[in-house]
């Protein structure tokens, strides 16, 4: 379930990754909802295998990362609330800041980042 949940998060985070260059030279539009959405669910998804996957033994006590699977599913749940704002802003078709969608990328990634080292060294 693990292993799932981190293919399943690495496709999020590229997807995202091509959401946000389609934003940076867009300006004036949103990238398309298509995408959006697939890159909501996919991302969703993977938090619930995770969840799902850290209910199970722990792993990496003897390599001191066993605390790194709750550390990344923190920041990936911060970011999935972000992640939920600006659904919110597109809905309502509010103009939002590239800082708020840094924040969130920066959370998601992070959180990657770490599920990596979890799922490499645990």
């Amino acid at each position: 379930m693990l292993v799932a949940a981190f293919v399943i998060l690495g496709v999020a985070v590229l997807l995202g990754s091509v959401l946000a260059v389609l934003r940076l030279q867009t300006e004036s539009s949103a990238p398309p909802w298509s995408l959006a959405t697939l890159h909501g669910f996919l991302a969703v998804g993977g938090l619930s295998c995770l969840a799902l996957a850290l209910r199970g033994p722990p792993r990496g006590l003897d390599r001191g990362v066993a605390s790194f699977g709750i550390i990344a599913t923190s920041l990936i749940a911060l970011a999935a609330l972000i992640g939920v704002a600006l659904l919110a802003t597109r809905i309502f078709k509010i103009r939002i800041s590239g800082m708020v969608i840094g924040v969130h990328a920066t959370l998601a990634v992070g959180g990657f980042v770490i599920l990596t080292a979890y799922v490499l060294l645990g």
